[in-house]
């Protein structure tokens, strides 16, 4: 089946709305005889006459009046297609924009991003969901917006990143736990009972990695979920959680945090969109507004 000449659209709506060959030539600057060319094949594509002969002047049929309207509004939709966007207006702004992050995230950095982009958008509304991995569908299938964290292997390779800042882990334990007081060595760090976050329920990492050639190993009381859960067991408890430091600094308010004894790597958390996002105003500004927050913090 051949695809038909979009280019009849513009023609068919010129003609429907002068309901003259020779003014429709006119307007799209044709001579009589192409235009009347374009009305024949307009009759040929639609199956019908469309304007016919009535005196000196010519008519619509009932087909031509009852694609009259719609040719109009697709006209008009395709010239905004291909019309340069406007500038956004950020206080006229009306969306909800979806950021899928870890835990943790939203109470560190969500209260500063809230407040900011109330402050210049006012209509806008942030809506957070959790990420329990690191598949980029909902991304690609536009069901999110924005994502936060670590690119990972499962990341789709066409998704853009840029990076927010960089963190470590850090030790998080009670006020007056025993290791408040005195120097932290490995051994200490891994005496202690131990909360160890993963979602996937996994009771190794590689903080135990990395205390392995040290010949130590942690005591694993309790496995949970996220990084929240842990600290809460941590402020009511014994118990020592390894959390992420930028990640996790509200939460963390009134607990005693210390650098782990042992050779962690920095990790870098950035952000990730889909590139159908690229050239959409409203989602680059929330893209500068996530990394202002951010940088701030």
């Amino acid at each position: 089946m051949s695809i038909p000449d979009l280019n009849l659209l513009v023609t068919l709506d010129v003609l429907l709305a002068e309901g003259s060959v020779a003014r429709a030539a006119l307007r799209l600057h044709l001579s009589p005889s192409a235009m009347s060319r374009a009305l024949a094949r307009l009759r040929e594509a639609t199956g019908d006459p469309l304007l016919v002969r009535a005196g000196r002047g010519l008519v619509p049929t009932p087909r031509a009046i009852e694609l009259r309207d719609r040719v109009g509004r697709l006209v008009q939709e395709g010239e905004a297609v291909l019309r340069p966007a406007e500038s956004l207006k950020l206080e006229k702004l009306a969306r909800t924009f979806t950021l899928r992050t870890n835990e943790g995230f939203v109470e560190n950095f969500g209260p500063g991003l809230i407040a900011r982009v109330g402050r210049e958008a006012p209509g806008v509304r942030l809506r957070f969901v959790q990420k329990p991995d690191k598949d980029s569908t909902s991304l690609r299938d536009g069901s999110v917006d924005l994502e936060t964290g670590v690119v990972g292997k499962t990341t789709g390779p066409e998704v853009r990143v840029q990076a927010l800042f960089r963190d470590r882990f850090v030790g998080v334990v009670r006020k007056g736990h025993p290791l408040c007081k005195g120097r932290i060595t490995a051994a200490r760090y891994a005496g202690g009972r131990h909360i160890f976050v993963s979602r996937r329920g996994l009771d190794k990492g590689p903080i135990d990695d990395a205390l392995k050639p040290l010949g130590l190993e942690r005591d694993i009381i309790t496995v949970v979920g996220g990084f929240s859960a842990a600290l809460a067991l941590a402020r009511a408890s014994d118990l020592i959680a390894s959390v992420p430091e930028r990640h996790t600094g509200n939460l963390r308010a009134g607990m005693h945090s210390f650098p782990l004894p042992v050779a962690m790597p920095e990790f870098t958390v950035s952000m990730l969109w889909h590139p159908r996002r690229d050239a959409d105003a409203a989602h680059h500004w929330l893209r500068g507004c996530l990394r202002a927050v951010c940088v701030a913090r």
